[in-house]
């Protein structure tokens, strides 16, 4: 639960506070820091093998998170979006400030034209999530993607588990293949683009999986790196999914819309158990031709979406509706 509430809110506010020409970067290392974390988790796993005493070690340190009460600043965009546009200046002027550079005499009057200019509290609900056509289809394809990166994602961790080999060993072998995918995204998603690199990885990881259950047994190589093809791939695409959700929805509406999407990611995680252990007593295989259906059908889904690149991030619910005429007056 920690980390499902932890995760959203990090990358809203990397998109937030992080500039364009670094967001890209900081997000995906951001996350890259996911896998040392998982590097390290295998390690301490091995060293306390008894369960309780491994959820403790795990659990204790986060309280230190609570310091980055101090540490951290408001974003300045939602601040913006509640009329707070003081507060919002005094903390750009800050960071403008730590960074040793000077804010542009422009930027106070820029950034009071980006606000509501009566000052009026924009409140965010849950019926801003379905309203209009283009946010409902934002809403319900980032849901199924969110759904989906976590059932392959933490099925095929799980998949390790049910396999013949040191587990200890496997998962080392599966979490170090999620480095080559941050290098993959950072040399990519700026020339390519979203929406492709992320279907690609979708289909990639779903074809793997498809791949990894029909492969004979007694080809223990090949079937170990198809497996890891298909976690570089899904990691791939869980990276986009937490990239691209905040850069679709509306300031003001961001962070309860990266919350509403995610949760989907919490129920993929308690599904993803009865996938791999039960449907493993029917067939071995069978979990990886389920994730191997559900990850082409994202891949699929992801080109629906607009493309993000380059895009200003949208104020208002208006901005997403009228995404081409709002990008193009944006570029002039």
């Amino acid at each position: 639960m920690h980390e499902s509430a932890l995760k959203p809110n990090i990358n809203v506010s990397v998109t937030e506070i992080v500039g364009p020409g670094y967001r890209r970067t900081v997000a995906i290392l951001y996350q890259a820091a996911f896998t040392v974390g998982l590097l390290i988790l295998d390690a301490v796993a091995y060293a306390i093998p008894h369960w309780r005493w491994l959820q403790l070690a795990i659990t204790l340190p986060t309280f230190l998170l609570l310091l980055y009460y101090w540490c951290l600043p408001e974003s300045p965009r939602w601040l913006i979006s509640q009329g707070q546009n003081g507060r919002a200046m005094e903390i750009v002027d800050d960071i403008a400030k730590t960074n040793g550079k000077m804010l542009p005499a422009q930027f106070e009057s820029i950034i009071l034209e980006e606000g509501n200019e009566d000052g009026e509290k924009l409140s965010p609900s849950l019926i801003d999530l379905v309203k209009t056509p283009q946010m409902r289809k934002y809403t319900f394809i980032l849901m199924y993607n969110w759904f989906t990166s976590a059932v392959m994602y933490q099925g095929l961790i799980m998949y390790v588990g049910v396999a013949e080999g040191n587990v200890y060993l496997d998962f080392f072998y599966s979490a170090l293949v999620e480095f080559p995918a941050a290098l993959i995204l950072i040399f990519t998603i700026e020339r390519i683009g979203r929406r492709y690199p992320w279907s690609a990885a979708n289909f990639v990881a779903g074809i793997a999986c498809l791949a990894t259950a029909f492969t004979p047994d007694d080809m223990l190589w090949l079937k170990v790196t198809l497996a890891c093809l298909g976690r570089l791939g899904i990691t791939m695409a869980f990276e986009m999914v937490c990239f691209v959700n905040t850069e679709l929805y509306p300031t003001f509406l961001r962070n309860l819309g990266v919350m509403v999407c995610s949760s989907l990611c919490d129920l993929g995680g308690i599904i993803s158990p009865f996938v791999v252990y039960r449907l493993a007593e029917i067939w071995h295989e069978l979990p990886l031709v389920v994730f191997t259906l559900v990850g082409l059908i994202a891949g699929g889904s992801v080109l629906l979406l607009p493309e993000t690149k380059g895009r200003t991030l949208p104020e208002s619910i208006e901005d997403v509706e009228n995404f081409h005429q709002y990008h193009t007056s944006q570029l002039n």
